[in-house]
């Protein structure tokens, strides 16, 4: 996982003052916006200034100015463009309260947005969280938040419940992770495969990533797994690969499948990562593997149909980030580290789906942030051939008693029907597939079971 964001410091010198001093590193100078015509008038509306900034009392105050000032990128307004960064500028601070926070993270895309300059602090944004990534800071930020929040262990009790439904009596089984948990998921899988009642399987778990930070971790990360399977007493063989760049590199070959395996794909946030344009063959590669089944997660955001409209992608992205925040805020104390670097991992993603726009054929080099909800994802599946798989009245009791876990605000939904932890599932219109963690009744995260 991401955990690194540039402090005012570490920022290009273009977004705060070119100076180094640190005295200065909060105050933004006026910068030329490339391509954008001046416009001598401002609406009296629309100004802004220090004697008249928002109040807290005033309420939601960042979604104010982040609206105003993406509206005039939108509109190449380049006077109110520069006033409302220098405001937000002034303003925002990562170690306020959720609006100055929403304020920090969205002021660096909307500035690297205007500026056209999100490719460079994107890549840079990613070399530096490289440079600072560590096995055991990743891990002891997953699990605080998996020991605070369902964000993640709901992914992961739904999908082990589904493959050991659909691998069960199997001896020889062949897990496929496209994910970056650090193995977060399998544990509990290897207890439910070592107290089965008939033999115990052999396990081959091969796990595929692209990312560079995950992939110098393996090693430690394969001696932890087969000491742990060990322990367990499964036969287990891991089998990393890491020599790909995107998803799409990935062939049949490098799986070291057998034709006496039974196979599942487990997918964790991995198919948004994968350009727009190469999804469905994807999708196809992964079917033609026969696999007994096929569990997806991802979040519930759609950055992908309006990614030609700033504003209508600059909405979605607000909103969903902010309930994001909101989740974080009441999850983890305020002073914890964990949660500054969850938070900070979403400056990233939200620079790549704002900051960079489409601006040269270099995007193409970099992986993709552009989300799709569960109905778009249910429609990919569906055209390349898959049948959604309802998950089981006894997978769905250990996602509700999970959920009993944590504080309230969580539930489950199916579709478009919102259930508690302690009614019947419901059923809602929408024709999307699988089921949905909300929080305070808006959906998340979607996770679906397929098969071929």
């Amino acid at each position: 996982m991401d955990i690194t964001l540039f402090t005012a410091k570490e920022a290009p010198t273009i977004f705060f003052s070119e100076s180094h001093d640190h005295r200065h590193c909060h105050r933004l100078h006026r910068v030329r916006f490339p391509n954008l015509a001046m416009q001598s008038s401002i609406s009296q509306s629309s100004k802004y200034s220090l004697d008249h900034s928002p109040p807290a009392a005033a309420g939601k105050w960042a979604s104010t100015l982040l609206n105003d000032c993406a509206r005039a990128i939108s509109d190449k307004d380049s006077n109110k463009i520069h006033h409302l960064l220098w405001m937000l500028n002034e303003l925002a601070s990562p170690y306020g309260d959720s609006d100055q926070k929403l304020a920090y993270y969205f002021l660096q895309a909307l500035f690297c947005r205007a500026t056209e300059t999100g490719l460079t602090c994107y890549k840079t944004l990613v070399t530096v969280s490289e440079k600072n990534y560590s096995f055991d800071s990743a891990l002891k930020l997953i699990l605080k938040f998996q020991e605070v929040s369902p964000w993640m262990t709901f992914g992961h009790v739904a999908s082990n419940g589904a493959i050991l439904e659909a691998l069960e009596r199997e001896t020889k089984l062949h897990i496929i992770d496209i994910s970056d948990t650090l193995c977060t998921q399998w544990p509990t899988l290897l207890e439910s495969l070592a107290t089965r009642n008939d033999d115990t399987p052999h396990l081959k778990l091969t796990v595929v990533s692209t990312t560079t930070k995950v992939k110098s971790l393996m090693m430690e990360i394969g001696q932890r797994m087969e000491k742990f399977a060990r322990l367990m007493g499964v036969p287990f063989e891991f089998n990393p690969i890491t020599n790909l760049n995107q998803l799409s590199d990935l062939e049949n070959e490098a799986l070291k499948v057998e034709e006496d395996e039974a196979i599942a794909i487990n997918c964790n946030g991995a198919l948004r990562t994968i350009k727009i344009e190469e999804r469905n063959a994807v999708i196809s590669m992964l079917k033609s593997l026969k696999p007994r089944v096929l569990t997806i997660v991802e979040e519930e955001a759609d950055f992908l149909s309006s990614k030609n409209e700033f504003m209508s992608c600059f909405d979605e992205c607000l909103r969903f980030y902010t309930l994001y925040f909101e989740m974080l805020e009441e999850s983890f104390e305020a002073t914890s580290n964990e949660k500054l670097g969850l938070e900070r991992e979403c400056s990233r993603n939200i620079v790549r789906v704002l900051g960079c726009g489409n601006e040269s054929e270099l995007e193409r080099e970099l992986t993709s942030e552009r989300r799709e909800k569960g109905k778009q994802w249910s429609e990919r599946l569906e055209e390349r051939g898959f049948l959604s798989a309802r998950f089981s009245d006894d997978v769905m009791d250990d996602v509700k008693a999970l959920l009993k876990r944590y504080k309230p605000g969580w539930a489950l939904m199916h579709r478009t029907g919102a259930i508690d932890t302690n009614r019947d599932e419901e059923e809602g219109g929408d024709d999307s597939s699988g089921i949905y963690l909300t929080w305070k009744e808006v959906p998340m995260v979607w996770i679906s079971a397929w098969k071929p």
